[in-house]
């Protein structure tokens, strides 16, 4: 499989599959494609893993699209302002991103839920409580919310950041939620109540413009009936 990634600030992946070749994507990610991709909608690895993949904001059921008498063509848009980030996932290498960044990818490539361990994390996380994890070996792509802003952290050095904002992780990092100092702080700061740690090793992906940031700043402009 080969891919571009055109487009700013709505981007897209235009993705050249071989004969035989299979793309996952979830419902309403496909934009155009050659006649020649039979697309076939499967739970892909039963029940268990669909309702998985509910959890972490996707649906039910994805589409498979397979090129069939010759090599095809198939392009994958986001939905959101922002940009498409191919990942090379391998074995010893999956990644955890946020709820509802999975656009499509490679059929070896498996899309499950990734909940947080610690207590904190659940009830506090807000958007960073129930993710994605991708793992298996190939290529994916993940929709990020505004501009991707990357940092490679060292074992044990920590980064804070404010809910919404943390798009991607290495699996090898791990994540808290920790709450702001001071009273004053949590009532007056605008920054709400809770913060995420994320500490390394491995590779923390941000976002610049959160869609949960993004609706609540449209909020007092929309008429109320």
């Amino acid at each position: 499989m080969q891919y571009k990634i055109e487009g700013t600030p709505l981007p897209v992946v235009i993705c050249d599959v071989k004969d035989g070749e299979c793309m996952i994507t979830e419902k309403g990610s496909m934009s155009w494609m050659s006649p020649n991709m039979k697309m076939e909608t499967t739970s892909n690895g039963g029940v268990g893993k669909a309702l998985g993949r509910m959890f972490s904001g996707e649906s039910l059921f994805q589409n498979r699209y397979t090129a069939e008498g010759g090599d095809g063509m198939i392009a994958f848009a986001s939905s959101f302002p922002g940009t498409i980030l191919p990942i090379e996932i391998t074995p010893e290498k999956p990644v955890i991103v946020q709820k509802s960044a999975f656009l499509a990818s490679e059929e070896s490539v498996t899309l499950s839920v990734f909940f947080q361990k610690k207590i904190g994390a659940g009830f506090f996380g807000g958007e960073g409580f129930i993710m994605q994890k991708l793992s298996g070996n190939g290529t994916a792509f993940v929709e990020i919310d505004g501009h991707a802003i990357e940092y490679d952290l060292a074992p044990g050095q920590k980064i804070v950041i404010d809910t919404g904002y943390l798009a991607m992780m290495d699996s090898t990092c791990t994540m808290d939620v920790v709450s702001v100092k001071g009273v004053k702080n949590m009532l007056f700061g605008g920054e709400g109540i809770f913060n995420t740690v994320v500490t390394g090793p491995g590779k923390v992906v941000l976002q610049t413009m959160p869609i949960s940031t993004v609706a609540g700043a449209i909020v007092p402009f929309v008429p109320s009936k």
